[in-house]
C-alpha cells in the first residue's frame, strides 16, 4: 500500500512539473471575440491598408499615392489562414513575409515595409480586420497522384 502511494505521489510530481517547461510564448489558450465584418472593413480603409494590399474579390478605394507591389490579401490557399496567423500578421507583420513578391519591395532585409499599427490601432478594431478578411481566403485541398509500386 506505501508503495501505490509512493508511486502516485511521484507520478503526480512529473505531471505537474511537465507544465512548468511549457513555452511562454504559447498560442495556446489564445482566443478573440467575433468581430463585426462590416467595422472591420471600415478599419481596413481607415488605417490605409489598402494602400499597399488589395483582397481578392474585393473592390477597395485605391490612393493616389499608393505604387505597386499591392500585396494581395485572401484568394485561394492551400490551406485555412487561422485566426491567430491573420492576427500575428497584423501585430508582427516581420514574423513572416509575404510569398510571391520581390523581397526589396515588401522588406528592408528581414523587417517588413508594413508598418506597426499596435499603438494607434484598438484591438476591437484588429478583431474586426481579422474577421473582415478571413473568409476571403478560399482553401482548396491539392489533388495527388499516387504512384502505385509493382
Amino acid at each position: 500500500m506505501k508503495q501505490i502511494i509512493v508511486i502516485a505521489t511521484l507520478a503526480a510530481s512529473l505531471l505537474a512539473m511537465g507544465g512548468c517547461g511549457a513555452d511562454r510564448m504559447s498560442e495556446k489558450g489564445f482566443s478573440l471575440p467575433e468581430g463585426d465584418t462590416e467595422q472591420g472593413r471600415d478599419a481596413f480603409l481607415y488605417m490605409h491598408c489598402h494602400e499597399c494590399h488589395t483582397i481578392a474579390g474585393v473592390d477597395l478605394p485605391r490612393l493616389e499615392l499608393a505604387d505597386p507591389p499591392y500585396v494581395e490579401l485572401g484568394g485561394t490557399v492551400s490551406k485555412v489562414k487561422t485566426y491567430g496567423e491573420l492576427v500575428t500578421a497584423i501585430i508582427n507583420p516581420s514574423h513572416t513575409l509575404a510569398k510571391g513578391y520581390p523581397i526589396d519591395e515588401i522588406s528592408n532585409g528581414e523587417k517588413s515595409k508594413m508598418p506597426i499599427y499596435n499603438g494607434f490601432m484598438t484591438v476591437q478594431e484588429l478583431i474586426d480586420i481579422v474577421m473582415f478578411l478571413q473568409p476571403y481566403y478560399d482553401v482548396f485541398v491539392p489533388q495527388y497522384e499516387y504512384r502505385a509500386f509493382p
